[in-house]
């Protein structure tokens, strides 16, 4: 009797630990994928960005852009 409940409680073991780390290793991957994502921007993106700060002016963002495309 005492070895059927040793078997289940190592299965019960084995299975939470697998999901704690499929878990774990879900966030991490999701958490630098992000990072990811929000490094990439693209030229246009920060062409933009500086036109809307004020940075350069209506004639610069027109020739920077026409550039870009």
């Amino acid at each position: 009797m005492f070895e059927y409940m040793d078997m289940n409680m190592t299965i019960f073991h084995g299975l939470s630990m697998f999901i704690f780390w499929f878990i774990l290793i879900y966030l991490l991957f999701s958490i630098l994928n992000k990072s990811e994502k929000d490094s990439k921007e693209s030229a246009l993106d920060i062409l933009k960005k500086r036109f809307a700060k004020g940075e350069i002016t209506k004639e610069q963002f027109d020739k920077i852009k026409k550039s870009l495309v």
